[in-house]
């Protein structure tokens, strides 16, 4: 079952990967990029911000603790155990894969961290403001990024889909965490007042 299963994953692989172009080479290689997306970080921290007030000190240290997290929890819980290698280190791709730059990323891939650290943020800050438009827009964009190690040759998409559901997963235990705290803040403000 398990073969049959990376069997489908690898064909999917070859068939994503290989949808490819010069023009699109270098945007994929912009959206998987961490610098490039410092402007949307700094803008959903001014919106947590914004709507929070001084309570956004503890939603941006969770969310702090949340990548940190889903980035660790990937890495060592995930990578490091199961030892999948990446598309681009399976010598039965090297002669097919399409790599953008040369670059083939470290070793092992299941599970990938942009997918996780991505869903992460997007699931946590959709449940902080809680809007069907803007929950659309932060998932539309987690899903692109994590695409892109796909069309980079970086990762298989059951990598892209398990890191994810780690990312969704981890999401919404610290946002649930974040409300825990706040309500616990709110019924001692209340017993003290």
């Amino acid at each position: 079952m398990l073969e049959f299963l990376n069997n489908i994953d690898v064909g999917l692989f070859v068939f994503l990967n290989k949808i490819n172009s010069p023009l699109w080479d270098q945007i994929m290689w912009w959206i998987s990029g961490k610098k490039e997306w410092v402007p949307l970080y700094l803008f959903l921290i001014g919106l947590i911000i914004y709507k929070y007030r001084w309570k956004a000190i503890l939603a941006i240290f969770c969310m702090a603790i949340l990548i940190t997290l889903s980035d660790q929890i990937s890495v060592h819980w995930f990578k490091n155990v199961f030892q999948r290698f990446r598309p681009s280190h399976n010598p039965d791709l090297k002669d097919i894969i399409h790599l953008v730059n040369n670059k083939h990323g470290g070793r092992f891939g299941f599970v990938s961290s942009h997918a996780a650290n991505t869903f992460a943020a997007a699931t946590y800050i959709s449940l902080l403001f809680k809007k069907k438009y803007f929950s659309w827009v932060l998932f539309s964009w987690a899903t692109v990024v994590s695409y892109s190690r796909i069309y980079l040759g970086l990762h298989y998409p059951g990598d892209i889909l398990f890191g994810a559901l780690l990312g969704y997963i981890l999401g919404i235990a610290i946002f649930r965490c974040f409300n825990f705290i706040m309500r616990k803040w709110d019924e001692y403000k209340l017993k003290n007042a």
